[in-house]
């Protein structure tokens, strides 16, 4: 693998680490996250953290204002919303590509405004964009793949496992000598998601990172994201697809740049007038389960494919 020149746009993306003598936030990721209360009085460590906060590009519109929203420690969070909702503007947040104009963010505990803190963040809040090409700045995939734990110093063996790993759990074993420029559309959103989590990221954002991938190389990348959050990574996925939404722990609908829904998948994916309004599909599983139930069979309101065919299968046993 060559020596990369570091670059400041694909090291924010993938995240960067504080050079030697720059301040790091009081505590680390096991104990530096604040705790936030549940409803059931317990504690539970807040990884992420918006706290009235509001942001404008032009100093004039906001995209969002007064925006509350947290996210726990170990969420699988789904962000919906139609185009100009704020989803993406809320993802760059997280990773300190952007910072507030209006209250604050905090992420890990950290205040994102904060410079002292950014490195930190980077660090620990990996960002995949929608497009590979922003990303991806090597002519073979195993350097691109590199590129970010080899700039953070990363020693060589250590280097190659986390690039063989990575190129596994994106389903790319095997093409470490093939050119980048040679790829697909979707190969390359693979390459981009294997070098941020080559960065061993303790939060992964997907900003609509399976838009260029076909269904097949969707359903793959969500087994590699359901995989990662089960080994208790935290997820921020923005998407516009209702399956991927279907299989997040956490639903949060925007719409001009405000919450207007919130719960888990069952909750909110089955609202379905609620979403049409908001110029959002309805999924599938959903709008069949309640033509069925229109229709006089009992059956459930599902959100995913699966649901709704353990459901068939259980309604036919009993007939």
């Amino acid at each position: 693998m060559t020596q990369s020149v570091p670059s400041s746009d694909r090291i924010a993306a993938a995240g960067a680490t504080a050079p030697d003598g720059h301040a790091s936030p009081a505590g680390s990721l096991q104990g530096g996250a604040e705790s936030g209360a549940r409803t059931d009085g317990s504690a539970e460590e807040v990884f992420v953290d918006f706290r009235d906060a509001g942001f404008t590009y032009d100093g004039e519109r906001f995209v969002f204002r007064h925006l509350d929203l947290t996210v726990p420690r170990g969420q699988f969070l789904c962000l919906l919303g139609g185009n100009g909702s704020g989803k993406s503007t809320l993802a760059k947040h997280v990773n300190a590509l952007l910072l507030p104009d209006e209250g604050e963010v905090r992420v890990f505990g950290c205040d994102t405004r904060d410079p002292e803190q950014t490195y930190f963040i980077r660090s620990n809040a990996g960002l995949v964009f929608q497009n590979p090409d922003d990303q991806i700045v090597a002519s073979l995939i195993e350097n691109d793949v590199a590129f970010g734990p080899e700039n953070l110093g990363v020693p060589n063996p250590e280097l190659r496992e986390r690039v063989t790993r990575a190129l596994a759990e994106v389903g790319l074993m095997g093409f470490e000598e093939h050119e980048t420029h040679a790829l697909s559309g979707g190969q390359k959103q693979r390459v981009a998601i294997a070098g941020v989590l080559a960065m061993d990221p303790a939060i992964l954002i997907l900003d609509e990172a399976t838009a260029m991938l076909d269904p097949r190389g969707r359903a793959g990348l969500m087994r590699v994201v359901r995989e990662l959050h089960v080994a208790g990574m935290t997820v921020v996925m923005i998407t516009h697809y209702m399956e991927e939404a279907a299989a997040a722990e956490r639903v949060v609908v925007l719409d001009g740049g405000a919450v207007v829904l919130d719960g888990a998948p069952a909750e909110v994916l089955t609202r379905a007038d609620e979403l049409r309004a908001l110029s959002l599909e309805v999924p599938f599983a959903c709008r069949l389960s309640l033509d069925l139930q229109a229709s006089g069979v009992p059956v459930r309101t599902c959100v995913s494919d699966d649901e709704l065919k353990e459901e068939l299968c259980a309604l036919r046993s009993k007939m």
